[in-house]
């Protein structure tokens, strides 16, 4: 999702309040990975990570989220995207088959910090083709967080990303990418997937943001869904999305929600 606001620099001792939020962000992840099966629902999977933010006294970033490119409130709590489906998946009711490629993406405010991140994974069998388009993504998003450092620019990152996702064959765009967190969960400087190197905004150490390579098997085109919210690959190949929120500091980036 992408709903620019401002940007902010954190100071250190608010780097350090950031980060159970993080910690949380990545928990809840971790654990929906360890426990969703083939025949759950998405539903049930929703239902699940809002009882862990009750448990956790946290706060949903999405529940009430009603911004430009959507319709209306999305009213749920977390994204859940299935195959074909690659961003801002809306729960619904349906349940989850063997081999389906299922991408969540999280985010929640604890004490007035926020943390946002996704997976992808396929529930049940893995499929070869969906792994490698996961594996390119993950290498998409090291790339553009090796380049997160004080002194480069956005478009390092930007150029970082989406070499790797041409490298591999896959098809994407520029249109919603990875946005600043903080306070709030999409604050400038956007993000995008591609671009050219040395230009944009210069990182400086107390910025933190989410990235998100995102991408499609064989379309750089997306659709709406009926739903207003669920954004498709326009095809129908599928698709995979991996995010962290990763804070510039003086020296090497830190990885909030980084998953152990």
């Amino acid at each position: 999702m992408k709903e620019a606001a401002m940007i902010e620099i954190l100071s250190p001792r608010e780097i350090e309040a950031m980060k159970p939020a993080g910690e949380f962000v990545a928990h809840v992840l971790s654990t929906l990975r360890e426990e969703v099966r083939v025949g759950d629902n998405l539903l049930d999977i929703d239902a699940r990570a809002h009882e862990m933010i009750r448990e956790r006294g946290a706060e949903s970033c999405y529940l009430d989220y009603a911004p430009s490119f959507g319709r209306g409130p999305f009213g749920y709590v977390i994204c859940t995207s299935v195959n074909d489906a690659v961003l801002h998946g809306k729960p619904r009711s349906y349940r989850l088959r063997d081999g389906d490629l299922l991408s969540l993406d999280f985010a929640v405010s604890v004490d007035g910090w926020v943390c946002d991140s996704a997976i992808s994974f396929n529930v049940g069998t893995d499929r070869p083709e969906d792994q490698r388009m996961i594996e390119t993504a993950t290498r998409a998003l090291e790339a553009g967080i090796a380049q997160a450092r004080a002194g480069n620019r956005v478009g390092d990152i930007a150029h970082a990303i989406g070499a790797i996702m041409r490298g591999g064959g896959y098809g994407f765009n520029t249109d919603f990418g990875g946005h600043g967190v903080g306070s709030t969960m999409h604050g400038d400087p956007h993000i995008p997937n591609d671009g050219p190197a040395g230009r944009g905004m210069k990182l400086k150490p107390g910025l933190v943001i989410a990235i998100e390579p995102w991408l499609m098997a064989s379309t750089d085109e997306l659709v709406v869904d009926e739903d207003g919210w669920t954004l498709r690959a326009a095809d129908g190949s599928r698709t995979a999305h991996v995010e962290h929120t990763v804070a510039i500091t003086e020296d090497d980036p830190y990885v909030m929600t980084a998953r152990t």
